[in-house]
């Protein structure tokens, strides 16, 4: 028996679940990212899309035009160490780890680029880009770079 009484129930079982993803908080919301943020990600395990653990988060690259952060870089390999860049487009931050949209599969196919400095070449960063699908523009600088090293 439904009743008209605006009181808000008693029990916390009979709060209703938001009727409309608008009244529902949103991934952006809960994503959005300050500089000072960045900080606290480093040391903090990268997931992929299905919860597989990456490696923990070396460095982060921001894009030089937006200021916004692009690719992270994890470790890998026993012997022969190298960093391999993972895209941060639509990151999910949780308490412990950090959960990218892409797979593992796909980190581990990523090419393998050499560091110069906090910058990578134009050629490298293109072949990041292309690799995860993502699209890319050189900047209109003269190194024509889009990332930097925070």
């Amino acid at each position: 028996m439904e009743t008209d009484d605006p009181r808000p129930s008693e029990t916390s079982s009979d709060t209703p679940a938001p009727a409309s993803p608008s009244e529902a908080p949103t991934a952006a919301a809960e994503t959005t990212v300050t500089h000072r943020d960045l900080a606290e990600w480093h040391g903090k395990q990268l997931i992929d899309s299905n919860a597989e653990r990456i490696g923990k988060l070396e460095d982060v690259y921001i894009d030089t035009e937006t200021d916004e952060p692009q690719f992270a870089t994890v470790k890998e390999g026993f012997i022969e160490r190298h960093l391999t860049f993972v895209p941060l487009a639509e990151l999910t931050i949780g308490p412990d780890n950090l959960q990218v949209s892409v797979t593992k599969q796909q980190v581990k196919d990523a090419p393998n680029i050499r560091e110069e400095g906090d910058e990578l070449s134009q050629a490298d960063e293109s072949a990041l880009y292309h690799h995860y699908q993502l699209n890319y523009t050189p900047t209109d600088t003269p190194s024509g770079r889009r990332l930097a090293r925070r």
